[in-house]
């Protein structure tokens, strides 16, 4: 023991303080892995954000007024009853009215021109393909003249409802005017009926003025877009005059579709109702299926005479007497072949039927109108604007069909989406690329879509699948942010 050292361990000798690292340019390796993993993955995870950024403030009361008395003047056409200097200006004094109170408010309500959700960023996109395309048309000034027509009022009044319509009271408000409107051209379609007057081809039922359902197909698409939300109301009513209401008006609208003869309407009709039978009777398809069935049954066995011969010459054109279902596949195949040898910018707008067409006609399809005369570019724009829409109504009637007796919003989005669905069948067998019904029809999309955020607190996105390696990367970071959310 004497042998051993009189010290028998090592000195400790104080260590030196660690250095501190620098948090603020210096993370985690934990942090920094899953930040990398929620912004290189998209999670279908609908998070809680900050209410301020969802919700629309008060105002713009006179500019939603001067818009739903601008809507009537388009629906009523004074013009047509009572023609005088006044009545005839009173449409564009009205509009005028409505852009300017729209824009002082505006502008002191949020300090910027327009809301900025991403239809107006593809109608703003596809405006500017059609200006584009007025230098190169083959002829200018038929280009020019379409385009400060419906086509840019239509587009302006968009950008109007997306901004003005903020609550559920006034977005009820415009689509009663919708239904009030079909109602009576329903009611005068069954008349002219009755009385004789069929004046178009001999057997259908005329339009209504020169305007919006001057045409016997654009009074029918009007009415079979409309149908939907009327099928939404009747099945969203917690009362029975308010249910018997909207039944009676949606068999009006069906007589006046049926009086209208018009196969793409009938199409679009057929359509809104396999959608509502699918949604609505999951768990009972087979009984709704019977149902939808022994409706269509009904309707074709009451139809007017020559109805039935009049849908089958949809796929047997020789059966049309007054050959109309043939020069239509001609015209389809023609304005195929002017979007294929004009694929940039087109032709220009309303240079199709003047300059191409062998028979001087339309192209009788919204697609490829759009493409013939405005380019490839224009068509995506165009589809993109009408279905961007779609997909997120999709999302809202999946979130409230938890709640769907107590929400508001659930049959609503179905009517709505089901009426996007009739449009881009119906608009399949009209040239009404550049007319009100699709600008109204996002409008009310859009508002539907805000008012819903504003509500809720959450923005609404499609969610994207995520597959492979992502996708299982990303399930934790998932998880966790669920729990978040929930918190």
């Amino acid at each position: 023991m004497h042998r051993r050292s009189s010290q028998d361990y090592e000195t400790v000798k104080r260590s030196r303080p660690a250095e501190q690292p620098n948090v603020a340019h210096k993370r985690s390796p934990t942090k920094s892995k899953i930040e990398t993993l929620v912004t290189a993955a998209p999670l279908p995870v609908r998070m809680s954000v900050d209410r301020a950024a969802t919700s629309l403030k008060r105002g713009h009361a006179f500019s939603f007024a001067a818009l739903f008395v601008f809507t009537i003047i388009l629906y009523a056409r004074p013009a047509e009853v009572y023609p005088s200097p006044i009545t005839n200006s009173l449409a564009l004094i009205i509009g005028v009215i409505t852009l300017a109170t729209f824009l002082a408010t505006q502008l002191s309500l949020e300090g910027s021109l327009t809301a900025r959700p991403v239809e107006v960023n593809l109608v703003l996109l596809f405006m500017l393909t059609a200006l584009l395309s007025i230098p190169l048309a083959i002829d200018p000034g038929i280009a020019f003249a379409e385009f400060r027509g419906t086509f840019i009022r239509g587009v302006l009044i968009f950008i109007v409802i997306v901004n003005v319509v903020r609550t559920e009271a006034r977005l009820k408000a415009l689509l009663a005017l919708a239904i009030v409107a079909a109602i009576a051209l329903s009611i005068g379609a069954i008349n002219e009926y009755r009385l004789g007057l069929m004046l178009t081809e001999g057997y259908r039922v005329s339009g209504r003025g020169t305007g919006l359902f001057g045409n016997t197909n654009d009074m029918a698409l009007h009415l079979v877009t409309v149908l939907p939300i009327s099928i939404a109301f009747f099945l969203g009513s917690r009362s029975a005059p308010r249910t018997i209401l909207h039944a009676v008006c949606a068999a009006i609208m069906i007589t006046g579709i049926l009086l209208s003869y018009s196969r793409g309407a009938f199409l679009g009709m057929l359509v809104a109702f396999v959608f509502f039978a699918l949604k609505i009777g999951k768990r009972r398809r087979l009984e709704i299926a019977a149902v939808v069935l022994a409706l269509l049954g009904a309707i074709l066995l009451l139809a007017p005479s020559g109805y039935g011969t009049r849908l089958l010459s949809i796929f047997i054109p020789g059966l049309d007497p007054e050959g109309s279902a043939d020069s239509r596949r001609g015209e389809l195949v023609r304005s195929l072949y002017v979007a294929l040898r004009h694929p940039l910018l087109g032709i220009g707008m309303g240079n199709y039927q003047p300059n191409m067409s062998y028979r001087g006609l339309v192209t009788h399809n919204s697609y490829t109108q759009v493409a013939s005369e405005m380019g490839a570019t224009a068509l995506v724009l165009y589809a993109m604007f009408v279905v961007k829409p779609l997909r997120k109504l999709s999302v809202i009637v999946r979130e409230t069909f938890a709640v769907k007796e107590k929400s508001n919003f659930y049959y609503l989005a179905l009517g709505l989406q089901a009426s996007l669905l009739v449009y881009i069948v119906s608009s399949f067998f009209l040239s009404v690329a550049y007319t009100w019904n699709v600008y109204y029809l996002i409008g009310y999309a859009v508002c539907f879509r805000r008012i819903y955020e504003s509500e809720t607190g959450k923005f609404v996105v499609v969610e994207k699948r995520n597959r492979g390696r992502n996708a299982e990367a990303a399930a934790p970071v998932i998880e966790a942010e669920r729990h978040v959310a929930a918190a």
